[in-house]
């Protein structure tokens, strides 16, 4: 879609959100249903007008909000009634201290779990897509649509219910059982195409570019730029929540790379802003070794990700071609962190450690990055004594298949205290 270049927003109203900004050229465009500069082709991000110059009472203002990502309303690109809309309100989900995971893992520091299966529909995905619902209503869309590897397109799914919108999305065909049935669920067009996720991201691509599409808002492509900021609410939350302070380290897992690059963006604002103190920090990034271009590319040292077919159990993170890749090697290496990753039964131990340690039960996603966490501390990347967060994204219940085989009663007896003791259990 074509737009003229201007220097600000021009007309649509979306909070303290000013225009569309390259990330590659600085090239602005009005907000619009864009997601690439039209100039060099760059990808297209929110600049905003940030409200400044009062610390003290913007972290009042955010405290005094409600207990979703609508706190944090003025720095997101929606309206300032947005709390008052029909949608699903998530965010602010629980920050756990994970002392038992810290003595597990030989930890000195505060360890912290971010949980966001806390979320509607147990993923972070909520986050995005409650983003993307009001740009959508804010373009006139009237179907919301997205390419997905399962948490997203239940995310889209309910959003769009409880928004009175229409939904219709697209996933890989042999996705778990359990996202299918929660993408299905919510009423709305649950279409599975043949092939990988990036077969279907391709599809999505073309659909936006034919008259099918018309009217059709897709969260993860013309309306990325928007959709992509709720990323940045789990760095707010995850500060606020320590106290308004950074962490040393985050372990933040990579599928498109967009949550990991959004969270640093987060973290930069909240410095800018004066919310939280400046300090260094390092941003550890987290992939499943069966689909890893981008921890590939980190330690050989290249630029540029080359695209791999994902074979993994981790389908949440199975994008063998990520969008931001490039950036989340620039944060790594930025901000000293690095980009690791494990194997399937690496992942497995991991979400069992976990939910062992913690009661935290993971999806295969969480298992990544508390695997990559444990693998990182055993190299000396992660520092022992530091304050670390490490991200789960999504609940084990959607991901069942990958622990159901090692997993199950400890015995099964007759219903009579000798059989109980016979199995050992007394």
């Amino acid at each position: 879609m074509a737009v003229q270049t201007v220097a600000g927003n021009t007309g649509v109203s979306l909070g303290s959100a000013d225009a569309l900004s390259c990330r590659e050229c600085g090239e602005r465009f009005p907000l619009g249903p864009v997601f690439a500069c039209e100039m060099c082709f760059g990808p297209l991000e929110i600049a905003y007008d940030l409200p400044a110059g009062d610390p003290e009472g913007l972290r009042k203002r955010i405290e005094a909000g409600p207990n979703s990502i609508w706190r944090y309303a003025p720095l997101l690109p929606v309206p300032a009634d947005v709390a008052d809309k029909p949608n699903l309100n998530p965010g602010f989900t629980r920050l756990v201290k994970a002392d038992n995971l810290a003595r597990e893992l030989g930890v000195t520091g505060e360890l912290h779990v971010k949980d966001d299966s806390g979320n509607p529909t147990h993923s972070f995905k909520d986050r995005v897509v409650a983003i993307a619902v009001e740009a959508a209503r804010a373009f006139g869309f009237t179907t919301l649509s997205c390419s997905s590897t399962g948490n997203l397109a239940g995310a889209v799914g309910a959003a769009a219910a409880r928004a009175g919108l229409r939904s219709c999305v697209f996933i890989p065909h042999d996705l778990e059982q359990g996202k299918v049935v929660m993408a299905a669920v919510y009423g709305g067009e649950l279409v599975g195409i043949e092939g990988t996720y990036d077969d279907v991201n391709r599809f999505c691509s073309e659909l936006i570019g034919d008259p099918a599409g018309e009217g059709w808002g897709f969260v993860n492509v013309n309306l990325r730029p928007y959709y992509a900021e709720g990323s940045k609410t789990l760095a707010y939350e995850i500060c606020e929540q320590l106290g308004w302070r950074l962490p040393d380290q985050l372990v933040v897992p990579i599928a498109s790379g967009s949550q990991l690059t959004k969270i640093d963006k987060g973290l930069r604002e909240l410095i800018a802003l004066g919310l939280v103190e400046e300090k260094p920090y390092k941003i550890f990034g987290a992939q499943a070794a069966g689909c890893s271009p981008v921890s590939r590319a980190f330690k050989e040292g290249h630029d540029v990700v080359r695209p791999v077919k994902p074979d993994t159990i981790a389908k949440s993170l199975a994008i063998g071609n990520p969008a931001d890749g490039p950036y989340v090697l620039d944060i790594a290496r930025r901000t000293g962190g690095a980009v690791e990753d494990v194997d399937d039964t690496q992942v497995v131990e991991a979400i069992k450690l976990l939910a062992r340690t913690e009661g935290v039960f993971a999806e295969t996603a969480g298992g990544v990055t508390v695997g990559v966490t444990k693998k990182l501390l055993e190299a000396g990347l992660l520092d022992p004594a530091a304050t670390t967060v490490v991200l789960n994204t999504g609940d084990g219940l959607k991901t069942l298949d990958a622990v159901a085989p090692t997993t199950g009663p400890s015995a099964i007896i007759r219903p009579n205290l000798d059989s109980f003791r016979e199995a050992g259990l007394a």
